[in-house]
């Protein structure tokens, strides 16, 4: 019954430690991304909308934030046991350095799969409503700034889609098409576009073709383009690679080679997000072990900062090791597993050498 009062009390402090942690890592980057979308601000895109933008973000926000804040929150919390004596006293009094290790892993667990959460349902959904809100808010005179949105590329068609709303509405598609000889045939532009059984019917068509040395334009009030890529495939295409769900990007990575398309950027992202649960496993159990090690009788600020230094360098070598993989060919998996699986070895060592 102690025992686990005890578990409870570790667990409390931990978790309390992690929620003012996010709190301050997430308002930061919502403050920062503020002053960047002033920039934006036009009779179109009021500051409502700007805020309506940031708010949908914030899930996403604390997805990328979470792993960082674990290890930091980790550090404070037990630290702060650690520096009153606390984690002795219960070490002493028979409690031992596993029963600890257990009760600050109660509350990740549910981190854990508040991550896995996040990152299969809500993260991607509250993202598209972003930035298709933001890219349709943008429009002036009916033309979405060319920057917003993303490119494919189906068969010999190049594609730009400026933004996807719910419901299979799509802004701004310019398509450029190309033979054999990779000599430009055709160029069009339309305005919306809205989802049919077998493709999508875009409206207000501007259309240049390439014939012969010379050009034809013409205007369609309507065209019905055939084509593979449903709302949901454009859903995804949408958003960067990070943003997406797992199974998006599982299904989207299949897309992109069957067209024989590199698929590598979403298979790295896809096994990021995967195991992204088991990087905030990796870094608390780092924290933990610094606590009985190296950080036990160091300060708070010390903490914090070696929190953070460990949390850049594990993000840095996650980012050095996505884009050497397919540069020197070795799977995507090994190129995020590595990282966690040399924070764990290294946590477990640590751990045992402290008893």
């Amino acid at each position: 019954m102690i025992a686990n009062r005890l578990e409870l009390y570790i667990a409390r402090h931990v978790l309390a430690a992690i929620a003012v942690v996010l709190l301050i890592v997430v308002g930061l980057d919502l403050l920062s991304a503020l002053i960047d979308e002033l920039d934006r601000l036009s009779d179109r895109y009021q500051f409502g909308a700007m805020l309506q933008y940031l708010a949908l973000t914030i899930p996403r926000r604390i997805y990328e934030m979470l792993p960082l804040s674990a290890l930091v929150g980790c550090l404070i919390g037990l630290g702060s046991l650690a520096s009153q004596s606390e984690l002795t006293v219960m070490r002493a009094a028979g409690f031992s350095t596993a029963r600890i290790v257990l009760g600050v892993f109660k509350p990740v667990l549910l981190l854990m799969l508040l991550e896995l959460t996040l990152g299969q349902f809500i993260a991607p959904a509250t993202e598209r409503l972003a930035l298709s809100g933001r890219a349709v808010a943008l429009a002036s005179d009916g033309i979405l700034r060319a920057n917003e949105g993303a490119w494919h590329r189906d068969g010999n068609e190049f594609i730009h889609i400026a933004a996807v709303e719910p419901g299979g509405v799509i802004h701004g598609i310019t398509r450029y098409q190309y033979g054999d000889d990779e000599g430009l045939l055709r160029s069009s532009y339309a305005r919306i576009g809205k989802a049919s059984d077998d493709g999508w019917i875009l409206q207000d068509v501007r259309e240049t073709r390439f014939v012969d040395g010379r050009t034809e334009a013409r205007q369609l009030e309507e065209e019905h383009w055939i084509t593979g890529l449903s709302p949901g495939l454009l859903s995804v295409i949408i958003v960067d690679p990070v943003d997406l769900s797992i199974t998006g990007l599982a299904r989207y990575s299949g897309y992109l080679e069957e067209q024989g398309v590199n698929s590598d950027n979403y298979r790295l992202a896809f096994w990021g997000k995967l195991l992204q649960p088991l990087s905030i496993a990796a870094l608390v159990l780092i924290g933990v072990s610094f606590i009985f090690g190296p950080l036990r009788n160091v300060t708070a600020g010390q903490r914090v900062i070696a929190g953070v230094i460990g949390g850049v360098c594990f993000k840095f070598a996650q980012d050095i090791l996505g884009p050497a993989s397919s540069v020197f060919g070795f799977p995507p998996l090994l190129a995020v597993s590595l990282p966690i699986l040399i924070c764990f070895a290294v946590g477990f060592l640590l751990l045992r050498r402290a008893g």
